[in-house]
């Protein structure tokens, strides 16, 4: 059985469900791939076929056990400027204007779709990634990483959703009022994700939630400052635990577009790692 993982916002935890999903699967010895249509990020991994895809996608291939392809991130944007990011197909397509790769919008679908059935023929099971929050509704028409892509394969939808920054009754319940009709029937279960304290206390929470959605609330995670690779310059400097003491710290330059920051991570598990802000 394959199925697909969305969100209600950016950073809820898709890509560690995703890859804690993936993991599970292999250790129950059921082959199964990571996808994500389209993913947005400067830090990506070379394939051993010399192929690019995000890095998130590779971390979610080695949690299945297997070896990461351009199937698994058909589509990947790196951003180039303001309004400019390069297209990776697996290689550099172009570069373009985000009202200019709007207008290709079909033929990505397409590809996206069709990476997705040779992973499907092949491992028989795929765990989908979404991209930012699922309830864009300005952007449905060409949402073809959520929406669009939800609606070509018809698969079971399971909804991510952050407690940790507050608010999560309105995250699940406008996410879901918000999707469309033929949509919304998909989702299977919630997940409720960075859990603070006594998950206990949340039970009439978790009560609330399927009363009003009448969506089953598959379980509440708690939360876990999880090492993995970050796909996005927001979450520089953001590691909640560093390094005490030591007569080092590193100072990194955070320029605006800054690419593969993550070889960094691996230095901020020693000593103090510092992104400062040119000027």
């Amino acid at each position: 059985m394959s199925l697909i993982v969305l969100g209600t916002a950016s950073h809820v935890g898709k890509s560690v469900t995703v890859a804690a999903l993936c993991r599970t699967l292999y250790r129950r010895g059921i082959p199964v791939a990571p996808f994500k249509s389209q993913n947005m990020s400067l830090n990506s991994y070379i394939t051993a076929d010399g192929n690019e895809i995000g890095m998130a996608q590779a971390v979610q291939a080695f949690a299945a056990g297997i070896e990461p392809t351009a199937d698994m991130n058909p589509i990947l944007l790196k951003p180039k400027g303001d309004r400019t990011s390069q297209v990776v197909l697996g290689r550099p397509y172009k570069d373009v204007q985000i009202q200019d790769y709007y207008t290709e919008t079909d033929m990505l679908l397409a590809r996206a779709v069709e990476a997705f059935e040779r992973l499907r023929r092949r491992y028989g099971h795929v765990v989908v990634e979404g991209a930012g929050g699922a309830a864009e509704v300005n952007l449905y028409d060409r949402d073809i990483a959520n929406i669009r892509l939800a609606r070509s394969l018809g698969l079971p939808i399971i909804l991510v959703a952050d407690i940790e920054r507050g608010g999560v009754f309105a995250q699940i319940c406008g996410t879901l009022a918000l999707l469309p009709d033929d949509i919304r029937p998909l989702v299977i279960g919630i997940i409720i994700n960075k859990f603070r304290g006594d998950i206990g206390l949340f039970a009439s929470g978790v009560e609330v939630i399927e009363e009003i959605t009448g969506v089953s609330v598959l379980g509440v995670v708690p939360y876990a400052d999880i090492p993995l690779p970050s796909e996005d310059s927001l979450s520089l400097g953001d590691r909640r635990e560093r390094p005490a003491g030591g007569l080092i710290r590193i100072a990194v330059i955070r320029l605006p577009r800054i690419a593969n920051f993550t070889d960094f991570e691996l230095l901020e598990r020693y000593v103090p790692v510092d992104y400062v802000l040119p000027g």
